[in-house]
């Protein structure tokens, strides 16, 4: 474990004195946070406009989905515009690790320290661990703190407990606190193989950027109306993506071979 902390340490020395690291980490939870606030407090007005009928508004589907019997529809569409904006918070995650472990090890190779880390007895594992953790704990922090500040807007702009009490249940919950993780895992995991593999840092950046698809995917998909992202959805993607983050790791162990990868960028 302290080889592990050892090279956690030794990342964030290095990668947040990357100017690009530091603003994806503190810009992008900040937008990702903002553009939902902001649609929020520019509709902070409907519940007062005439002719409103509770139920009329939104989809059946909508209504069954995200709010309980007898909520007005003021307050319903108030949880279903901030429920569209739930995947914004999954592309923290993702975006925010990637951006790390992509310059990983191929950065290592281009500043001539990779040599001798892959010359200490810590294992592949170990090594990879590490640069995994390295990447992980920022965007799951950047994620929590994200959602928290969002929360809080929420409440303070529309000071409804109707949508504080949908931010706060199970579907954000699970979302935010077991999604969030898992696709951070994958990201990262991908971007590691991506880099092992390549010889340039912004090859590997470009390329393992392409595990944002799915999310964004998944981002228009619910914007568009093909479906609604409730609890056993996101329970099923939960799963999904557990299965998905062991078949990388084990892959990624797989991949990592120490002697090609020095003989290959000699």
């Amino acid at each position: 474990m302290n080889k592990v902390k050892t090279i956690i340490r030794k990342e964030w020395a290095e990668v947040f004195r990357n100017r690009l690291v530091i603003f994806t980490v503190a810009f992008l939870p900040l937008l990702m946070m903002a553009i939902p606030l902001g649609i929020l407090y520019s509709t902070r007005g409907v519940s007062s406009l005439n002719g409103i009928t509770p139920g009329t508004e939104l989809p059946t589907q909508v209504t069954q989905s995200l709010c309980t019997a007898g909520t007005g529809s003021p307050a319903c569409l108030q949880v279903f515009l901030v429920s569209e904006f739930m995947m914004l918070f999954m592309i923290i995650p993702v975006t925010i690790p990637v951006t790390i472990a992509a310059y990983s090890i191929v950065g290592e190779k281009t500043t001539r320290s990779l040599e001798p880390l892959l010359a200490t007895p810590i294992t592949t594992i170990e090594l990879l661990a590490g640069k995994a953790l390295a990447a992980v704990l920022p965007a799951i922090l950047a994620t929590y703190g994200a959602f928290g500040l969002f929360v809080a807007g929420s409440w303070i702009i529309s000071g409804s407990g109707l949508l504080l009490s949908a931010l706060l249940d199970p579907r954000w919950l699970i979302a935010i606190f077991i999604v969030g993780p898992l696709l951070a895992i994958m990201a990262v995991t991908f971007a590691l193989m991506v880099s092992s593999r390549v010889n340039e840092p912004r090859v590997a950046e470009q390329i393992s950027m392409v595990i944002i698809l799915p999310v964004l995917v998944g981002l228009f998909g619910q914007v568009f109306g093909f479906f609604i992202l409730n609890k056993q959805i996101i329970l099923v993607v939960a799963v999904i993506m557990l299965v998905l983050d062991a078949l990388l790791g084990y892959l990624a162990v797989g991949l990592f071979q120490r002697e090609q990868i020095l003989t290959r960028w000699k």
